[in-house]
């Protein structure tokens, strides 16, 4: 099975508001990380090649949950609730916060983090907190670039060179790509680094 077909048998599982609410602890599951509005929900359905497989939404904060979706008996997506948006009352955000916070630092079967920073405003101070207490916990993280439909093809090469360069100095340096929903962009990409991530073994090619 190609990544592409793998990925499109992605079924929606089941939503958390508390860690105790989520599929049992076991297995393999990549989380998609990043501020209200950065695109998490797009870039599952664009990954899975499902419109609607993931909720999108123009009003940020509507992702309120951790949405769980299922790949396999063993492999699962996870699209986390956004963080920074203002207008959510602060004791609703404190408990996403929690929730989140717990599922990041307890979840043994999480493999890494997939953040998502929009280009034309890349790593701001909530997206730098993030991937800082992710690689202080060893997590693995892959952030895309996205909306990268929206510059050009200089301005976003730039974005990604010079976001590339401020990521540098950890020990384990996160790893970089562009990535636009819209356009398809990067979604190859994406699907390769989760392969590794899940631990999953592609068929042997066929031998003429």
């Amino acid at each position: 099975m190609s990544p592409a077909d793998y990925y499109r048998c992605a079924r929606f599982l089941t939503s958390a508001a508390r860690l105790e609410q989520a599929p049992p602890d076991v297995g393999f599951e990549v989380a998609f990380a990043g501020r209200s509005n950065a695109g998490k929900s797009s870039a599952i359905n664009a990954l899975c090649g499902q419109k609607g497989l993931a909720r999108t939404s123009k009003t940020p904060g509507r992702t309120r949950l951790l949405n769980f979706f299922g790949l396999d008996d063993q492999r699962r997506l996870v699209d986390l609730p956004g963080y920074g948006y203002a207008a959510v009352a602060a004791t609703i955000r404190a408990e996403w916060q929690g929730a989140v916070a717990q599922y990041v630092e307890r979840r043994r079967s999480l493999q890494g983090l997939i953040v998502l920073s929009d280009i034309r405003h890349p790593l701001r101070d909530l997206d730098c907190q993030l991937i800082d207490w992710a690689v202080h916990l060893g997590r693995p993280v892959h952030l895309l670039l996205t909306k990268a439909d929206r510059l050009g093809r200089g301005k976003a090469t730039g974005a990604l060179l010079a976001t590339r360069k401020a990521l540098a100095g950890y020990p384990q340096a996160p790893t970089v790509q562009l990535f636009s929903a819209v356009a398809g962009q990067g979604v190859e990409v994406l699907a390769g680094v989760l392969d590794d991530w899940l631990r999953r073994e592609h068929p042997p090619a066929n031998q003429a």
